[in-house]
């Protein structure tokens, strides 16, 4: 029996690297001030739920993949070193896993990746209303088509890594679906329900009309993952 635990994440400013600082000002643009702190609050919260859960975690020959992870050993190191200085709490639990006998498995291709990075960074340049939406509709057509691309990829990698008895970790963006191409005798464990952080990530833009419904799912997110009710049979061989 194969284990992989699917950390579905959200990401700080310190993950997106050198978007991040565009990405703030069009969330607070977008939301106002207040509420992005709420959010960004939220998010610290969160990253701190899943760091608690790891900290007494038993990481030895656990295999670690990581969202946007291209390369492994040195060079993976100094990604996630970097990582680090930025302020990532992801990169932070990496980091203590390894320390503690985990191992690093590049999770993804750098073309695709950076095939999205290049998206991102052309959406942050954009400066007139119709630029925006010019870009937008043009990521749009092949938003999909590169996630899903993305996504058979790394299932490839955890399918073709992960061996019998084994242990992994998949920390990836809640919007990702790699279980879909995983083989069936890997069971998951899901530390946080993907489908709530995928709500609160559509809803908190409308937080004014839906503010009760926004502030469960700001607390569930928070919530320590101990106190949670934790499924191995989401998918069993």
């Amino acid at each position: 029996m194969k284990k992989l635990i699917f950390v579905p994440v959200i990401h700080m400013g310190a993950d997106l690297g050198s978007i991040a600082e565009k990405a703030a000002e069009r969330g607070i643009s977008g939301v106002g001030e207040d509420i992005w702190q709420r959010h960004t609050k939220t998010i610290l919260g969160f990253w701190q739920s899943i760091a608690g859960y790891f900290e007494t975690f038993d990481a030895k020959g656990v295999k670690l993949y990581q969202d946007g992870m291209i390369a492994d050993k040195e060079l993976g190191a100094r990604i996630i070193e970097d990582g680090i200085k930025a302020g990532s709490i992801n990169f932070r639990i990496l980091s203590d896993l390894l320390q503690r006998g985990a191992v690093l498995v590049r999770t993804e291709d750098f073309k695709l990746v950076k095939q999205e990075h290049d998206w991102f960074i052309e959406l942050s340049k954009a400066r007139t209303k119709i630029e925006k939406i010019i870009v937008y509709l043009r990521y749009i057509l092949v938003k999909g088509k590169l996630l899903k691309k993305r996504d058979k990829y790394v299932a490839m990698r955890i399918n073709g890594t992960l061996k019998k008895n084994e242990t992994g970790v998949l920390f990836i963006g809640a919007n990702h679906d790699v279980e879909r191409w995983l083989d069936k005798d890997i069971g998951m464990v899901e530390l946080k329900d993907k489908k709530k952080l995928i709500e609160y990530q559509r809803g908190f833009i409308h937080w004014d009309r839906r503010r009760e419904k926004f502030d469960k799912l700001a607390g569930y997110l928070t919530l320590p993952v101990e106190r949670e009710k934790q499924s191995a049979n989401l998918r069993a061989s």
